[in-house]
């Protein structure tokens, strides 16, 4: 009589699941920026998208340059949700550089 359980038809070889590797639940694998984490831009970009339920591109300077900012929210792969003093924004993690503590 054959095996009663299914062979999997599309094993997925290469992807960590969720909370390998000592990341919690939720993070991207690899992540430099966590969720709750301060932050600040590396440069300054040519515009910022809101996080609102319908993002809108707003113009650059409602960041100032040092400006330190939390991350919120972790949106898809490397896209964050952070809150600033006018506004929570979604930037790129390649975008952002960590605040050490007591800066």
């Amino acid at each position: 009589m054959p095996d009663a359980t299914p062979a999997d038809p599309l094993p997925e070889k290469g992807l960590p699941e969720r909370g390998q590797a000592g990341e919690p639940a939720g993070e991207a694998p690899g992540a430099t920026v966590r969720l709750g984490d301060a932050v600040r831009l590396r440069q300054p970009p040519r515009y910022l998208k809101s996080a609102d339920p319908m993002p809108m591109l707003r113009p650059p300077d409602l960041v100032d340059p040092e400006e330190v900012g939390r991350v919120v929210e972790i949106r898809a792969l490397t896209l964050r949700a952070v809150r600033f003093r006018r506004g929570t924004f979604l930037i790129s993690e390649a975008d952002l550089e960590p605040v050490p503590p007591g800066d």
